[in-house]
């Protein structure tokens, strides 16, 4: 380390863990932990802390959860008399305001989730996964006040596993990058890092995600593509259609090898396998399914719980996903 330097962090979920932890060990002083307000969570809407503030709390850091901080002059008052060196941003949830942006003299550092100027925007791991990327990364930048449009410090690359869900790579990613962001803060103060402007016409937009977003759109998509989607949409919003006017659930999919070509819906059951049509001539076999207000079940057990399987109708367009007594 080059020279122990004085900082805020701005981080709210699991992601943005490893990173305090690693400047922690790294010896620099966190003078001030921001998060995002505890908020209720699951169907019970439990009043939960962020992660970021559980770890603070068991580091003994000072710790603040600001519900605005625009306008919150008591927030610019403290950190100006802490004077941080820099703010390090990692999934705090929050836009920052100019006087933020300009207070510390080394910059407002943001660990993201992508190779910039790839997938900007809030969901990053989710649509690259999604989009089927082979590989992400994560890139360190000094924040302005586009939506992640500020200036590369350094990158890294990961790459993205045929099996990966979100889940899997936020993990691999969030455990990567936290050396990333040190190293960055190191050669930041030892100025031996040139900022690199991002070249805009190479920009994608990772949007926050819709719950709409996790409905199977089997004419929009081949099976690969909403495999994809399943991958990046773990655990919300998730892969469902409908059966019988109710939410059906997909848990485990995967593309599927069937040589007929079938309009884009149609259901088909191969050896106790639950098959449906997509399109470009394509198969997604649900491996395993939830119905609503049902257990979660494998599609074998599913289909032995039919009375026949004429009962199968996926999607809003019924007529298009009949299934055909021959294909049993």
């Amino acid at each position: 380390m080059v020279r122990r330097l004085r900082l805020a962090y701005c981080g709210t979920p699991v992601f943005a863990v490893p990173a305090l932890d690693a400047l922690v060990a790294a010896g620099h002083e966190i003078a001030l932990v921001l998060t995002q307000p505890d908020r209720p969570v699951g169907r019970k809407q439990t009043i939960t802390a962020s992660a970021v503030k559980v770890r603070a709390q068991e580091l003994g850091l000072a710790l603040d959860q600001p519900e605005k901080i625009r306008h919150n002059e008591e927030l610019r008052a403290r950190l100006e008399t802490i004077a941080p060196d820099a703010i390090v941003v990692v999934a705090y949830g929050k836009i920052l305001p100019e006087w933020m942006l300009q207070l510390p003299p080394l910059g407002c550092i943001n660990l993201h989730a992508s190779l910039l100027p790839r997938h900007r925007g809030a969901a990053p791991i989710q649509w690259a996964l999604a989009e089927g990327d082979a590989v992400t990364g994560n890139t360190t930048m000094k924040l302005d006040a586009g939506l992640d449009t500020g200036p590369i410090l350094l990158q890294q690359s990961v790459p993205i596993d045929p099996q990966d869900t979100a889940v899997e790579l936020f993990s691999r990613l969030a455990q990567v990058g936290a050396p990333l962001i040190v190293e960055t803060l190191d050669g930041l103060a030892a100025g031996t890092i040139r900022p690199k402007e991002q070249d805009a016409g190479k920009a994608t937009l990772a949007r926050l995600l819709q719950r709409e977003d996790g409905r199977m759109d089997f004419a929009a998509f081949t099976a690969t593509q909403l495999w994809n989607r399943w991958r990046g949409f773990q655990p919300w919003p998730g892969a469902f259609t409908t059966w019988k006017g109710k939410k059906l659930i997909a848990h485990r999919v995967r593309p599927a090898h069937r040589a007929q070509v079938s309009t884009p819906g149609r259901v088909a059951v191969e050896d106790q396998r639950l098959l449906v049509a997509c399109s470009s001539g394509t198969w997604l076999e649900i491996l395993e399914l939830q119905t609503e207000g049902r257990n979660r079940s494998s599609a074998a057990d599913f289909l032995r719980g039919l009375d026949s399987p004429s009962e199968i109708s996926f999607g809003d367009n019924a007529s298009s996903s009949e299934i055909a007594a021959s294909e049993i």
